[in-house]
């Protein structure tokens, strides 16, 4: 396949990358910095400006697949109404890209996959979600709603699209992971809040996985949960940092002085959703 890759700096993205080089696939990162990129085998690069599709629209003619991962860092920095209107927009823009992108190809992609998150399904609901549960009418549920839309417009045009719902993904090399674990390596770990939060976490391996196989797969459209099959509590979670670094799980956090350093951002620790994987057990 060859596919064409928004968002292949980062995390995911470059996991992605790595995964569906050793598969043998074609691909085109679109990024801003194309010439501080390493060369890689099988790889090309190409300009974004990261407003629309100017500058890369010619390397969809023709392709296999768009994989959508790009978008503004939820957790880079203190949600002020500036940094939410960027979180949003930054999204926005993508998505327009990419729908601009396939309009102008005159042989079209197969596949659209567009990532999105579990912050979808809301802060309120206690149950465990699927992928038919509601969504939430909080800002990550918001955007998440909005970061899905932006791409609908390709179905019209007979473009297959699935959308990757992710949770918290845990790595190593980035992401939240190596926050969480600061605390417990400096032996103050313990509870977040109420530490009942749920956590829908997905390993790194597993996350880039379950894209292959979407990508790959001759039939899968529509919502998919990326996360694995067994959410846990933050306690839950947090205990198991401290058995695996022989550190104690002891000092807590309380909700409040999260609320009152990270204000509305605290929602990223002090909040979760309970999400099952359903449509990748079933197929």
């Amino acid at each position: 396949m060859r596919i064409v890759i928004l968002g292949g700096t980062g995390l995911i993205g470059k996991a992605f990358t790595n995964e569906m080089i050793r598969a043998h696939h074609e691909l085109v990162i679109v990024t801003r910095s194309p010439e501080s990129m390493r060369s890689q085998t099988g790889v090309a690069y190409a300009r974004w400006n990261g407003r629309n599709a100017e500058g890369w629209a010619e390397h969809v003619d023709g392709a296999d697949a768009i994989v959508n991962l790009a978008g503004e860092n939820i957790g880079g920095r203190r949600w002020t109404a500036q940094q939410k209107k960027r979180i949003l927009e930054s999204r926005l823009s993508a998505g327009a890209a990419v729908v601009a992108a396939v309009k102008q190809a005159v042989q079209k992609p197969r596949i659209v996959f567009q990532v999105s998150g579990v912050g979808y399904y809301g802060i309120l609901n206690p149950a465990p979600c699927d992928e038919q549960a509601a969504p939430g009418d909080d800002f990550l549920a918001r955007v998440s709603q909005a970061w899905e839309e932006s791409t609908r417009e390709v179905e019209s045009m007979g473009v297959r699209r699935v959308i990757g719902r992710t949770g918290a993904v845990l790595s190593l090399e980035g992401g939240a992971l190596p926050r969480m674990l600061l605390p417990f390596r400096l032996l103050t770990g313990g509870p977040l809040g109420s530490g009942k939060q749920w956590l829908s976490w997905i390993h790194i391996k597993d996350q880039v996985r379950a894209m292959r196989f979407l990508l790959e797969s001759e039939t899968a459209s529509g919502v998919y949960n990326l996360t694995s099959p067994e959410p846990v509590t933050n306690a839950v979670f947090g205990r198991c940092i401290g058995k695996v670094l022989r550190r104690p799980y002891w000092i807590p956090a309380p909700g409040f002085a999260l609320r009152l350093v990270l204000g509305e951002m605290s929602t990223l620790v002090l909040d979760g959703q309970q999400v099952i994987p359903q449509r990748l057990l079933d197929e």
